[in-house]
């Protein structure tokens, strides 16, 4: 396998080891472990690494991804361009044409779902992963190869790649081409760094392969950071601005650019706590919605990937808190007892609610608090599969 340099830094597994991508949001020791349990037979690491290559097996034939085949054009007339409409905008009835478009918090608009872009890049960093996990387990060249052609198709081939930018996302009919929120739709992307990590081993997953990823997200980042939408977005208060800040983090850890990790963390990530949780660990930004457990749970799994992502960089946001006791250790525990059915939310969602994120977080941060009582969280929930993989 060719030797990839990534530039200096912190991140554990960049230091040169073989020179291979490194974990930056899993846990290079936890997956060791459960993978050396798989080895020995282990009947829950065998059944759910046989569920994980089963996953894999469909997403073999699963594919090409790619958004240049979308029946709309962006402003630009590249479909190399990444659209989407914003989801809650609804026609406003007292008008002919329904433009501008309103908002109905919380409720989709069918109209959305014709913009396909999002879906293509979700499915395809949803198959690239399942596809590297059983890379991992088995070590089948097949599995990396074909999460290869998807990254490079997605990404980097000229006749299908995303360009670098999210202009023209969450559009709204009669006021907006794209907003700033559209980034929001990217949050999911760090999963194709440790991807990456999952598959170093391959010779799938060469030099060009990786610098040529690191080369699209270097470029992703500086959009982010740059432009009047990126920037926009990385101000906005609520859970939008957590994502901003877990992207931009762990783009450039991939990247190598620890500097700007450290800076995005110290400077914007920290000052977030005071704008978004209460001493309590409620957050009221999230609590205001029209889908209140949606948000509340979604926002603390940006918080629990930006734990994650300091450790890299020797920035403790576990334990980081406000003289009131407002921090992220807060956040969880308020969830508590929400998950152990202690306590109802004052207020439904208007959507169909779903614990899976409220649980994937309460697992990762039950490692770092033991007052939360993990165990007799998941005692309630036998259907929730605890995986190193997930986050």
């Amino acid at each position: 396998m060719a030797v990839l340099v990534v530039g200096l830094g912190t991140v554990e597994a960049r230091a040169q080891k073989g020179g291979r991508p490194a974990f930056i949001l899993l846990d290079g020791a936890q997956m060791a472990a459960y993978k050396a349990a798989y080895q020995k037979g282990s009947p829950a690491e065998t059944k759910q690494v046989q569920a994980a290559v089963a996953d894999a097996q469909k997403a073999l034939t699963h594919g090409p991804y790619t958004i240049v085949n979308k029946t709309q054009t962006p402003p630009t007339g590249n479909k190399h361009d990444y659209m989407s409409q914003a989801p809650y905008s609804w026609p406003d009835p007292a008008k002919p044409d329904g433009k501008p478009y309103i908002n109905r918090d919380g409720l989709r608009n069918p109209e959305a779902a014709a913009f396909t872009d999002e879906d293509h890049m979700l499915d395809m960093t949803s198959d690239v992963k399942k596809l590297a996990v059983a890379y991992y387990f088995t070590g089948k060249e097949e599995y990396a190869a074909q999460a290869a052609r998807q990254l490079r198709g997605f990404f980097l081939d000229p006749a299908t790649r995303m360009n670098p930018n999210l202009n023209f996302a969450q559009a709204i009919p009669g006021l907006y081409t794209g907003r700033c929120y559209g980034m929001i739709e990217t949050r999911n992307l760090v999963e194709i760094p440790d991807a990456l990590a999952l598959m170093s081993a391959s010779k799938s997953i060469d030099t060009k392969l990786v610098s040529g990823l690191q080369d699209w997200f270097r470029q992703f980042t500086n959009w982010a950071q740059t432009s009047p939408l990126g920037s926009a977005e990385g101000r906005v208060e609520n859970n939008h601005g957590t994502f901003w800040d877990s992207e931009v983090v762990d783009f450039a850890l991939f990247t190598g650019d620890d500097a700007l990790a450290r800076k995005v963390l110290e400077t914007q990530t920290k000052a977030r706590i005071a704008t978004q949780l209460q001493p309590d660990g409620a957050q009221p930004l999230e609590l205001a919605r029209t889908r209140p457990w949606n948000y509340v749970t979604m926002n603390m799994l940006g918080w629990v990937r930006l734990a994650r992502l300091g450790e890299r960089v020797n920035i403790d946001l576990w334990n980081y808190a406000l003289p009131d006791g407002r921090g992220l250790h807060a956040g969880v525990a308020w969830l508590k007892p929400y998950l152990l059915k202690e306590k109802q939310m004052e207020r439904a969602d208007v959507a169909p609610i779903s614990n899976h994120t409220a649980l994937l977080l309460y697992d990762k941060a039950g490692q770092h608090y033991p007052d939360l009582a993990a165990d007799k969280v998941f005692a309630l929930y036998p259907d929730h599969v605890r995986r190193p993989w997930t986050l």
